[in-house]
């Protein structure tokens, strides 16, 4: 199975985002694909200079995190996997990532649009995509120069991603309490803490 792809109905468990050393996202994905788990790390192509040539890489849209769908009675299978600093949690407890925001993800990446890392947003115009392969995902709209794109955010991780729409594709959605305000630090402040479990040190000698 490809990282950029996700299939949210075959494994039990909620989605969860894992806090990974720095340029190891690919690595750690590998792995937890090799020990059963259904795993999604998105990627995003970019061209970048070098001194005698131009170099296509494909990234992590999200630096330093992989999505996992897991139960938490499996968590020790994770957290021993090297490179991995823990959880991504609320309230000492790992996050849950609603599988609508990883299913909105997963479809942007693999319809072909450009799509690029985003500083993550907490207010804006709430819109949804009304035709074409990325029909009904719901967003925030944004301008960049002279294009519109729509912006996508994983709220736990606290970080964005946008992809380039045209503005006849999309519809705004009416205000609906909870939707627009849930991207305020009042509605929705999670820290970015580190579950770990007493493997943290173990992990950091390997």
């Amino acid at each position: 199975m490809a990282l950029n792809e996700c299939h949210l109905s075959s494994f039990e468990g909620s989605w969860r985002a894992l806090y990974t050393r720095h340029q190891h996202e690919k690595v750690i994905a590998r792995l937890l694909l090799e020990k059963g788990f259904e795993v999604f790390l998105p990627l995003y192509n970019v061209k970048r200079q070098w001194k005698d040539r131009v170099k296509d890489l494909s990234l992590p849209l999200f630096p330093c995190y992989v999505f996992v769908c897991c139960g938490l009675n499996r968590r020790l299978d994770i957290l021993t996997t090297p490179g991995i600093h823990g959880f991504v949690t609320v309230g000492n407890q790992p996050a849950t990532i609603p599988s609508g925001e990883i299913d909105s993800i997963r479809q942007a990446v693999i319809s072909g649009s450009a799509v690029e890392p985003h500083p993550f947003l907490k207010s804006g115009d709430l819109v949804r995509i009304k035709t074409g392969p990325l029909e009904g995902i719901e967003g925030i709209l944004v301008r960049k120069k002279n294009f519109l794109r729509l912006v996508l955010s994983v709220d736990p991780v606290q970080l964005s991603i946008s992809i380039e729409v045209d503005a006849a594709m999309v519809d705004r959605v009416p205000t609906r309490r909870g939707i627009v305000d849930r991207w305020s630090p009042a509605a929705h402040s999670v820290p970015q803490a580190v579950y770990s479990s007493g493997f943290q040190s173990a992990l950091a000698r390997r």
